[in-house]
């Protein structure tokens, strides 16, 4: 199983674990995010470069690998994406650097993904 199959089976298995309590305020935390990233007037392109950005100025390593999935998901190319992280190494500074270089990683696992 490579990096993107793994992390997103586990992804999968711990959201639903988490979300099989009866935790309203985690399933109302769950609900939002979910329609955070819903098209309105900024469309999905737009909200998942934002949302990339934001992780990795937060310095959230499994935010970012979601936000590339994602981000490939709404039909931006490896350049686009790059010019993400060049927009997040700006805001964040050199520490976001060590998540720079483990995103352009993930993200060249996609280069060589085919979903089975």
């Amino acid at each position: 199983m490579g990096k993107i199959e793994e992390f997103n089976a586990y992804r999968t298995c711990m959201n639903e674990r988490i979300l099989s309590s009866e935790n309203l305020i985690i399933k109302r935390f769950f609900n939002l995010d979910t329609n955070a990233y819903l098209p309105g007037k900024l469309d999905v392109r737009t909200k998942e470069m934002i949302g990339l950005a934001c992780s990795m100025v937060l310095r959230c390593d499994d935010c970012i690998k979601y936000h590339i999935g994602k981000c490939l998901e709404a039909g931006l190319t490896p350049e686009e994406i790059e010019e993400v992280f060049s927009i997040a190494l700006v805001i964040g500074g050199s520490i976001v650097i060590p998540h720079l270089r483990r995103a352009v990683e993930y993200l060249d696992e996609f280069k060589n993904y085919s979903p089975q």
